[in-house]
């Protein structure tokens, strides 16, 4: 085997001495170089996982606001449209209520202009019965040419006038 090494060009102390240095530079590379760097690749490997599940809880956090949004605007819709649906209920009722005093106000100017067409009434009938006695007084003085008694005359002219259909009923 010494020839078969020899006719290769390899020296053996050589060889030796070389294969103790790769496993020293080895040792030395792994203890100075591949721990530290396993050490970095292994805090870096942690810190993406924490990221990502950073991530995952902030998707979460997103995805739970916006839910809440959501919940939160539904809810302002319902509170708007019973506000709509409230505001649309007084409305009604204020117009019923203003329809109601408008009819009312109605009735009670109606009986108002009633009341003083009867009163108007009233007065208008007892001025011409009392035109009419004067005039009556007067054409029986004429015609008896005498002056009668001005109270027996009202009481004949009132007695006439409650028999006649001229009494106001």
């Amino acid at each position: 085997m010494d020839k078969a090494v020899e006719a290769l060009g390899l020296n053996l102390p050589q060889l030796i001495a070389q294969v103790v240095n790769f496993f020293v530079l080895l040792f030395v590379l792994r203890l100075v170089a591949y721990k530290p760097i396993l050490k970095m690749l292994d805090e870096r490997k942690q810190k993406i996982a924490e990221e990502l599940n950073a991530a995952e809880i902030a998707r979460a956090e997103a995805a739970s606001a916006q839910a809440n949004i959501q919940a939160q605007l539904d809810t302002a819709r319902k509170e708007g449209q019973e506000i709509v649906a409230g505001a649309q209920g007084i409305a009604t009722r204020i117009q019923a209520d203003a329809r109601e005093q408008s009819a009312k106000d109605r009735d009670a100017a109606l009986e108002r202009a009633r009341i003083e067409i009867q009163q108007e009434r009233d007065r208008a009938i007892s001025d011409l019965r009392g035109e009419f006695a004067d005039i009556t007084v007067k054409a029986a003085e004429k015609v008896i040419n005498q002056s009668l008694d001005r109270q027996s005359h009202q009481r004949v002219i009132d007695e006439t006038l409650a028999e006649s259909n001229f009494s106001g009923n």
